[in-house]
């Protein structure tokens, strides 16, 4: 009882924060200020004459690169070291998107698929390398909390964002591109000049050489249910900015209260989630996903139930609760990994996280079409089966892990 009260604060997780670590958050806060061209995508290209069809396609090529770029990134982290990747990542970005509105006609649209299926890959590939240096930087005990600290940084940044997207709109619908730049241009100068130049990661000298990272990955049955997890997660996840829209206004309700639900849900986690992680942390870490997961589905669940304000409000601050309690735990999850196949695992796992989210919004609006209202408990069924693959998933002690996904124990 006495480590607890000792080192699970927030305030006493903060004090512990190497200056690289908030160097990185802050890096990670600036450049989520900026992060609103996928927000927006489709809006601008419309104005910019693309059909709805085309603007679409834009939209799933940044998706397809997106997805593609946390695992190209995992491999960059591993091959040249994390600093490296983030300002590579973020520099690559920041050309990408700065030389986009020059390419959104409609007479150069093959190209502008390019542009952005670049621009997706981009922008995600710093992720996995931000997670390996923020679980290297941070001392074992606190790094839950860094993985919540990081979440927090981007939840402020989305929240901000969409705002200074307003009033950039206002002036020209090409600075959203170019204040994104900006945003990514700034953190590739935070990392190359603040951030520790630690070295790529090194084999264990036991590690088989003739096995690959990926291979080893492949026959990791616990990591795949893992895997397997955060992608059903995901894409019940995304069902709030989805499902949850067309709910409202299908109930005869006007997109304002949906923008109360959103705000609602970025206040409790902005607030909330360190103080929430403070406890958590103490938690064996399947229990938190699982756990987690489990609440989230009774949030998700209860949207089905609710045809007014004040329980779609409360069933959010469920939603959250969920989300809260399991994804620092799962994020950090794969950094506990060995450091020979760290930045993979870290990488395969964003993947996972990020395919949810790209085939996530297809998926709901065609099972909203299909079944309506009855997408909630169908969503809530699938984070118990989620929470039952993160139980046998995140349960192998951490001292044997190395030995398990070499050897396939």
């Amino acid at each position: 009882m006495t480590a607890i009260k000792t080192d699970g604060g927030v305030l006493a997780s903060v004090r512990a924060t190497p200056v690289a670590v908030r160097c990185l958050l802050g890096g990670v806060l600036v450049n989520q200020l900026g992060a609103f061209v996928q927000t927006f995508m489709v809006l601008y290209l419309t104005v910019q004459g693309f059909s709805l069809a085309q603007a679409g396609a834009a939209l799933t090529a940044y998706s397809a690169g997106a997805v593609a770029g946390t695992l190209i990134g995992g491999e960059l982290t591993h091959r040249i070291g994390p600093r490296a990747t983030i300002t590579a990542a973020m520099a690559t970005s920041a050309v990408v998107l700065g030389v986009a509105p020059l390419l959104s006609t409609p007479g150069l649209y093959a190209v502008l698929l390019v542009v952005m299926a670049l621009a997706g890959m981009a922008t995600q590939a710093y992720r996995p390398a931000a997670a390996v240096l923020l679980s290297d930087l941070m001392p074992d005990e606190h790094r839950v909390m860094a993985f919540s600290m990081m979440r927090t940084a981007m939840n402020a940044g989305a929240a901000a964002g969409p705002l200074l997207a307003a009033g950039l709109i206002l002036l020209d619908w090409d600075l959203l591109f170019y204040f994104d730049a900006a945003t990514a241009l700034a953190f590739a100068v935070l990392a190359r000049t603040l951030l520790p130049d630690a070295p790529a990661p090194r084999a264990e000298p036991d590690a088989p050489a003739r096995a690959s990272a990926y291979t080893a990955l492949v026959r990791d049955r616990r990591f795949l249910l893992f895997l397997t997890a955060a992608l059903v997660g995901s894409m019940v996840y995304v069902q709030y900015t989805v499902a949850l829209p067309l709910k409202i206004t299908g109930d005869g309700h006007s997109t304002t209260l949906y923008s109360v639900v959103l705000a609602t849900a970025s206040l409790v986690l902005i607030l909330a989630e360190l103080k929430v992680t403070s406890y958590v942390r103490h938690w064996p870490p399947h229990l938190a996903g699982a756990a987690g997961t489990v609440v989230m589905g009774l949030g998700v669940a209860g949207y089905g139930l609710s045809d007014s304000a004040v329980p779609l409000l409360a069933t959010t601050v469920v939603f959250v609760a969920g989300i809260m309690i399991s994804g620092p735990s799962m994020f950090a999850h794969p950094a506990t990994y060995p450091v020979a196949v760290r930045a993979r695992y870290v990488g395969a796992h964003q993947a996972a996280f990020g395919l949810g989210l790209a085939i996530g919004p297809t998926v709901g609006v065609l099972a909203w079409a299909g079944m309506g209202n009855a997408i909630w408990p169908v969503c809530g069924l699938a984070c118990l089966v989620a929470a039952a693959f993160l139980l046998a998933g995140m349960r192998q002690p951490r001292e044997m892990v190395g030995h398990s996904i070499l050897n396939n124990d």
